[in-house]
């Protein structure tokens, strides 16, 4: 038999990728621009910027319970602690109470005698003090201070389901006649599919710093994915027009999508306490306050009903999909209707009706996550694909191909979008010979023949990932060129940079675009001063919308030089060359150091800077009917897990994963790999031992802090992790997209399905493959052993 590290592995990650063609710096595998300043230490962080003199410090008194009237609040036994210098309430907050994204429906502090408690954490007051530790144990006092009446809770999605209680209107993506065409399929079968939510557990927790500024003005250094929103949310708490706040985020020591919109309780409670007391005053949260205030990815449940044939083609389909939207809307209605959008994966379904609900419980008001519902509406036709396999006893892999969508026809999503830029079937039948599928499930067959305790498993799952943001107008960026009389040159974009290389991927089209040394180029802290109306750095649109942006501004300065070669050394604007850190010129007679020339541009008095902007074109989206082209290109992977779990404790181990991932022309295959991988690792975590428990009386989140919540750590990764990135020509990629590259950031989050999946696979080896597992996610060591004792049970 053999083991995985026996199996033939698959080429150098680097050798598959597909690179620009140019000599420019865009499609070099270069190193993070901050990787030496990370590991060295010496790359600063919110926390990290010298406090002024007469810095304050806060912390939010947070609710005892998680339904209930407040009575009053007792807060002057809190004021006089030592230290302390002032305790704010809600009547204390000279504008709007409200820090929702879309609606207004999210208070920044809930409010007064009279007032509802919606979730155990929602923040009520702030006590701000002279150190931070005297600012949290005077907050700590919440549970006194805060009297109320408990009113009766609803915890789980399924209980508000059933009461019908739902942060917004339900949402129905519909094609054909799914019910008709169910009834008149050879097979039926119906299932009930459970998916656990997942904490963002960012290294750098939530965190504001805000300076009263001349003029009242206020500036907030932020750890946001958002400082355009964080500015907007700010200016309204505090009644003061935008161009009075400034949001500057340099960089975030992780975001996930959890600081898109939920830094803003933390950017205004800072920003109101200052602007009371006119001190700078720093809010940074520890970690189990930042579990118990913030929401994280949404957990589903789905309700399915599907008619296949004896091929195990999805026929027709009716899903019912509920999430856990908390308290509030926050983002939860762009998040279904991207689930929605991605239940069909990379497959042709004919006949379809869906129905998303977005359920209104009083926990913590979920948010965005990496992937924003995609992944969860992905799972759910991935579990509907496997069980349907075993009942007809094919190889998922071969009922998978058979639903894929084809390239010339059945190419149309259930919302109306044509899937013009298809390359699944390649990829796929490449990751299958590379990663030894075949070989490997034969292996795990033989090895469970003869295993009666350990079983292994494997599986190959496909990805399919539409890239733009699901709201058109927030798919456009801005961006700032300077370049200097000695050749160096200065970029600023609306992104905002938080580990994912975004700014090295800006800085390589900056340099490429004007011929200079990646070195030569460097990028500043994202800040509503000189980037406006940015959007946020999600939906895995950062290098698409900002590297575009950036390209326009480049490009203005590039032309503008290039008039100039032509009319100081003669030839034609368009026969000037940049590049290599030179400037070919005279019709290619004369080569002139980028430095000397711009020199002489500026002693001409051309403009040495620009700004750039850059709308998506293409994209259209009808919210009533759920139809349009919400996406300007899709994303492809796939992924190959090979796992084994043992059957009397719940344990699994991955044992190899092979992942094959479609980034286009990549802009840098070295950050693009590293995004891969990243996002796989996460992922896998999301499905197999990341799992949040609420008490079902008091409505604590248990799993608050890392003693029981648990993420994957290096031992967790697989001993054969082999990545590569799919070598797509750029005929296979129609889209206009900065150098022909593709997203990165959420679609690889898609590809530890195979993990989740491979499980399933060995849970089912148990039961001799007679019996379709009910495994629920996360896979922990409780849901595999739940779900082999139901296997054996009905096997026997």
């Amino acid at each position: 038999m053999n083991k995985p590290s026996d199996l033939p592995l698959a080429e150098p990650a680097l050798a598959g990728a597909a690179t620009t063609k140019s000599p420019g710096a865009a499609g070099k595998p270069l190193p993070h621009e901050s990787a030496a300043l990370h590991v060295a230490g010496a790359a600063p962080y919110t926390d990290d910027v010298p406090e002024l003199a007469g810095t304050l410090h806060a912390a939010l008194g947070l609710s005892p319970i998680a339904h209930g009237v407040i009575e009053r609040l007792d807060l002057d036994a809190i004021r006089a602690l030592p230290g302390v210098v002032a305790v704010l309430s809600a009547k204390d907050i000279p504008g709007a109470n409200e820090c929702g994204p879309l609606v207004h429906d999210d208070p920044i502090l809930a409010g007064e005698a009279g007032a509802t408690l919606r979730y155990l954490g929602q923040p009520v007051f702030i006590v701000v003090a002279q150190a931070r530790e005297q600012a949290r144990r005077a907050a700590a006092l919440a549970r006194k201070a805060i009297v109320a009446k408990p009113l009766p809770a609803l915890i789980t999605a399924e209980a508000a389901h059933a009461a019908g209680q739902y942060v917004l209107p339900p949402m129905h993506v519909v094609r054909g006649d799914a019910r008709a065409a169910i009834a008149a399929a050879p097979h039926r079968m119906k299932q009930r599919i459970e998916l656990g939510g997942q904490e963002q557990f960012y290294l750098e927790g939530q965190i504001s710093y805000a300076l009263p500024a001349e003029g009242a003005g206020m500036k907030v250094m932020c750890s946001t994915q958002h400082p355009s929103e964080m500015q907007h949310t700010v200016a309204h708490a505090l009644h003061r027009p935008a161009n009075a706040v400034q949001v500057e985020c340099r960089r975030m020591g992780g975001g996930f999508g959890g600081k898109e919109s939920q830094s803003a309780v933390f950017a205004c409670c800072a920003a109101i306490a200052a602007a009371k007391l006119n001190r700078p005053v720093k809010l940074r949260v520890d970690r189990d306050d930042d579990f118990l205030v913030t929401g994280r990815r949404h957990g589903f449940f789905f309700d399915a009903e599907v008619g296949y044939d004896g091929a195990g083609r999805i026929l027709g389909a009716e899903v019912t999909m509920v999430s856990n939207a908390g308290h509030s809307a926050d983002l939860s209605g762009p998040v279904m209707t991207r689930a929605l959008c991605h239940f069909d994966n990379a497959y042709w379904l004919p006949h379809v009706a869906l129905h998303g609900f977005s359920a209104k419980t009083n926990t913590q008001s979920n948010t965005a996550f990496r992937g924003f519902g995609g992944p969860q509406g992905a799972f759910a036709a991935e579990v509907l694909l496997d069980s349907i396999a075993r009942g007809l006893k094919l190889d998922p892999l071969a009922v998978r191909k058979a639903n894929f969508y084809g390239t010339s026809s059945n190419n149309v999503t259930p919302y109306g979008q044509v899937v013009n830029d298809n390359v699944i079937h390649e990829l796929v039948a490449e990751l299958e010979r590379t990663s030894s599928y075949a070989e490997r499930r034969a292996a795990a067959a033989a090895f469970n023949a003869t295993s009666p305790v350990l079983k292994r498993g494997v599986a190959l799952t496909p990805v399919k990932f539409g890239i733009s943001f699901n709201v058109v107008h927030l798919n456009q960026a801005g961006a700032l060129v300077h370049v200097y009389t000695d050749g160096s040159a200065l970029v600023n974009h609306g992104g905002t940079e938080m580990g994912q290389g975004l700014n090295t991927k800006v800085a390589q089209v900056v340099a490429h675009e004007l011929g200079i040394p990646f070195e030569s180029v460097r990028c500043t802290a994202s800040d509503t001063h000189k980037v406006a109306n940015t959007s946020a750095t999600a939906a895995s649109t950062g290098s698409d919308l900002n590297g575009k942006a950036a390209q326009d501004a480049a490009r203005q300065i590039r032309d503008r030089l290039a008039t100039f070669a032509a009319q100081k050394y003669g030839g034609a604007a368009a026969d000037v060359k940049f590049a290599g850190g030179e400037v070919t010129v005279a019709g290619g007679a004369k080569k002139i150091a980028f430095s000397e020339f711009v020199q002489a541009a500026y002693m001409a008095r051309v403009q040495l800077w620009s700004d750039g902007f850059y709308a998506t074109p293409g994209l259209s989206w009808d919210r009533e009917k759920m139809q349009g082209n919400p996406f300007f290109y899709f994303a492809y992977g796939a992924a190959m897990s090979e796992v084994v779990i043992d059957t009397l404790t719940g344990e699994s181990r991955v044992l190899g994963a092979h992942l094959l991932y479609d980034a286009g022309r990549s802009l840098n295959p070295a950050v693009d790999i590293g995004q891969v991988e990243g996002a796989f690792i996460q992922g896998m975590g999301w499905l197999t031992m990341e799992e949040l428990v609420w008490h079902p009386q008091t409505g604590l989140l248990t799993t608050h802090a890392p003693s029981t919540y648990k993420i994957p750590c290096a031992n967790d990764a697989p001993a054969e992790f082999v990545t590569r990135l799919f070598r797509a020509g750029e005929a296979d990629h129609p889209a206009d997209t900065i150098h022909r590259s593709k997203a990165v950031g959420e679609p690889p989050l898609l590809l530890p399905f195979s993990v989740f999946l491979a499980i399933r696979d060995a849970v089912s080896a148990a039961g001799g493959h007679r019996v379709d597992p009910p495994l629920r996610a996360p896979a922990t060591a409780e849901a595999i052993l739940s779900a082999v004792g139901a296997v054996q049970g009905a096997a026997r």
